[in-house]
């Protein structure tokens, strides 16, 4: 019975360090999906501002090169 009981024990510590283990491993995938999102959505963002930046840049040369008077003489 006490073999039992060593072997039951045994058992149990062993899971909870595969519990342990695969803890860290969901936290560490999600840390690294998170970081990627972030990368993506940091990027989009810098490329959305610059576009954003150049239409309203363009639409500015625009618009003095309409105000420019036409030489009609």
């Amino acid at each position: 019975m006490q073999e039992y009981f060593r072997i039951k024990e045994q058992a149990k510590q062993q899971a909870q360090a595969l519990r342990r283990e695969a803890i860290g491993d969901f936290w560490r995938g999600a840390d690294a999906a998170w970081a990627a999102s972030l990368a993506t959505a940091r990027r989009s963002a810098l490329r959305l501002a610059y576009r954003l930046a150049r239409h309203a840049q363009l639409r500015a040369q625009g618009a003095e090169t309409k105000a420019l008077p036409l030489d009609r003489a």
